[in-house]
């Protein structure tokens, strides 16, 4: 957002394709400066390309925990009301109403289609949203 807000881009929030390809050259080099910094990074997927591990040499791969968090159709059903109740946990989010139900479902079955395309296992959020510590420790890929 701070790319769009500077003018620097006259990409929206609306254009995820196009602000994934802006951006990832960008977020690729400051992962690659973190990791030879010693430096804890969390980068949150949404503009991360699939395949993305191609780009990065082993050096930066073996020092990089990737996870595919999904909340599946069951999950979104039984808790819709949860997820909306919280949504600004993290971020004013402002108006939502774009988000419904339908929305939630379709968008996370896409990406864990895409996940699955890309030889990742997804963290499959079904009755709880609680991620089991040894789920964490080792990773998506299951190293």
């Amino acid at each position: 957002m701070g790319l769009i807000r500077s003018g620097n881009t006259a990409l929206t929030p609306e254009d995820d394709r196009e602000l994934e390809r802006y951006l990832w050259p960008i977020v690729r080099e400051m992962i690659k400066t973190a990791i030879e910094n010693g430096q804890n990074l969390v980068v949150e997927g949404g503009y991360i390309p699939p395949h993305w591990e191609k780009e990065l040499d082993d050096r930066y791969l073996r020092e990089i925990r990737y996870y595919c968090l999904v909340m599946s159709r069951r999950y979104i059903l039984g808790h819709f009301s949860d997820i909306m109740r919280y949504a600004e946990a993290a971020e004013r989010r402002g108006d939502d109403s774009w988000c419904t139900m339908d929305f939630l479902i379709e968008d996370n079955a896409r990406y864990e289609e895409m996940c699955r395309q890309c030889g990742y296992s997804p963290t499959l959020i079904d009755e709880t949203y609680q991620i089991e510590l040894e789920q964490l420790e080792k990773g998506s890929d299951g190293q």
